[in-house]
């Protein structure tokens, strides 16, 4: 038996998908992974799986560089001829399912991990590409056999936009998180305050900033990281020079990419995400998982995520003052942090444990039998 994995980046093989290769090649398939390079082979490899190389420019618009990532995983599949295939975010749920249904392929899986950029943005250009994604996103989903969201609001929004039937969607709670490798470690004793993301607009990052500043002002004593690679290819990226003034006057101490981020973690006493819509955020699991209080958006996503008031808060999209309201009340609160802390790490290991994410989705996909467990 062979399973297809078809990644948009191989970093996220490993960081979100690796004990799911795991799970099923216990279960005796081969699995074979497709990426757009050679980047981390080594460590898709150390999984047990065999990766293949399929170019693809994940962010890129070009039709042309579309349709040769589509014909190039046809002729794949086509050679190895597998007995499932799992596609997950844009251009490989749409084009890895068309390729699939073309190969003649029995089991196409799809997961949805997110609405993403076309989804929130509002310029011209943003709404146009967004016809032309929603578009496509009909046709690759019409062909899934199943679809796999990892929340109920983008579930919901997807069937009533009529891009897929409700009966072949199921919600597993994200990707999951290791709760064994992910575990509480001691609290600062003063103030801190970490955000881990892409650096891009819709990721929040600007507001985090703005609002580290402004509690800056009152409580300069506090501090504030930020963890992500400062982009120049993606849609929404934040320009460099804006990041870089927050770090030349104090405001946040910034670090680059890493392999290993638990150290990140365990230097805040909350974590901050105040992204415009996710699918489930991997960052806020890693950080309920490891004990810490979670201050993230009331939006798709992020509000199922955390219990208002108890494991963390819930404040508006893209509100600078309610985001700085809220650190301000960690600040002044800060005793009541290894209480929420607790619940979160309680709230996680029996809802986003890995475990029971992986074994949901195994028996949606037809790979093990046994009596579904969803929500509707």
């Amino acid at each position: 038996m062979k399973f297809l994995l078809i990644s948009p980046k191989n970093r996220t093989v490993y960081n979100f998908r690796g004990e799911l290769v795991r799970e099923i090649e216990a279960l005796g398939y081969e699995v074979v992974v497709t990426g757009p390079d050679q980047t981390d082979v080594d460590k898709i490899e150390a999984l047990g799986a065999r990766f293949i190389e399929i170019p693809m420019n994940k962010t890129g618009t070009s039709i042309k560089s579309d349709l040769k990532y589509c014909r190039a995983l046809k002729k794949l599949m086509r050679q190895e001829k597998p007995d499932a295939t799992l596609g997950y975010t844009v251009k490989p749920v749409i084009y890895g399912s068309i390729a699939a249904k073309l190969a003649g392929v029995k089991n196409i899986n799809s997961m949805i991990t997110g609405g993403g950029y076309t989804f929130i943005a509002t310029t011209p250009k943003a709404r146009v590409l967004g016809l032309i994604v929603r578009s496509l996103y009909r046709v690759g989903l019409g062909v899934s056999d199943r679809v796999i969201f990892q929340n109920t609001d983008d579930r919901d929004e997807f069937t009533s936009r009529h891009l897929v039937s409700a009966d072949k969607c199921r919600v597993v709670n994200g990707s999951g998180v290791d709760t064994e490798r992910f575990k509480p470690v001691p609290l600062p004793d003063a103030p801190s305050f970490f955000m881990l993301s892409r650096l891009l607009k819709s990721k929040g990052v600007g507001e985090y900033l703005e609002a580290a500043r402004l509690v800056k002002k009152d409580f300069p004593e506090v501090l504030f990281f930020l963890l992500g690679k400062i982009e120049t290819d993606m849609q929404d990226a934040l320009p460099e020079d804006y990041i870089r003034s927050f770090e030349a006057d104090g405001t946040v101490e910034r670090f680059e990419e890493t392999s290993e981020v638990r150290p990140y973690y365990g230097q805040c006493g909350v974590y901050v995400l105040p992204s415009y819509r996710e699918g489930t955020p991997r960052t806020v699991l890693e950080a309920m998982a490891m004990g810490r209080p979670i201050l993230t958006t009331d939006t798709q996503g992020c509000r199922s995520t955390v219990i208002n008031g108890e494991t963390g808060f819930l404040v508006p999209t893209r509100d600078v003052e309610s985001l700085a309201e809220k650190i301000r009340w960690f600040i002044k609160n800060w005793n009541r942090i290894p209480e929420m802390g607790e619940k979160g790490r309680r709230y996680c290991e029996e809802k986003y444990d890995v475990r029971k994410v992986n074994a949901a989705m195994l028996r949606f996909m037809g790979l093990v039998k046994g009596k579904e467990e969803h929500e509707k």
